[in-house]
């Protein structure tokens, strides 16, 4: 049993995973279509004969790359980011979501266990710390840039 990787089109690598996925094949274990992996979708199976029969009737799915993956060549895609990585303190960012969407403001703190981020709104007249999920916000400015 190995990972194999199956190139695809372009933007067609959901609907590739789907009709792999969807298929009935007892040597077909996992599908993985991983956004950070342009065309590219991550099989596990029994052997590569198995892929290269299933991809003859699944439109999109163009190739199969020569040789095996192992698991902790693609164990990275399967451990979900949080939502605050790449935001700083400092940072400009806009709450997308909740009571204040819209709104524009500074990073004040970071809680990455719990996901949330402290910020200041700047149009209020009286600076008010509101806590919101990283998935709430958008960054606009980094101090790091």
């Amino acid at each position: 049993m190995g990972v194999f990787a199956v190139k695809t089109t372009a933007s067609q690598e959901q609907t590739v995973a789907s009709m792999i996925a969807n298929r009935e094949e007892d040597e077909v274990h996992a599908v993985l279509a991983p956004d950070a992996l342009t065309s590219y979708v991550m099989v596990e199976a029994d052997n590569d004969a198995v892929i290269s029969r299933v991809m003859e009737e699944i439109p999109h799915a163009r190739s199969m790359v020569p040789g095996e993956s192992s698991i902790s060549e693609v164990e990275h895609f399967l451990s979900p980011k949080p939502d605050v990585e790449g935001i700083a303190e400092g940072d400009i960012v806009e709450l997308i979501a909740g009571p204040f969407k819209g709104e524009k403001a500074q990073v004040q703190r970071i809680d990455e266990g719990k996901d949330q981020v402290t910020v200041e709104l700047y149009e209020a007249t009286v600076p008010i710390p509101v806590t919101v999920r990283g998935d709430q916000i958008r960054v606009l400015d980094s101090e790091e840039r």
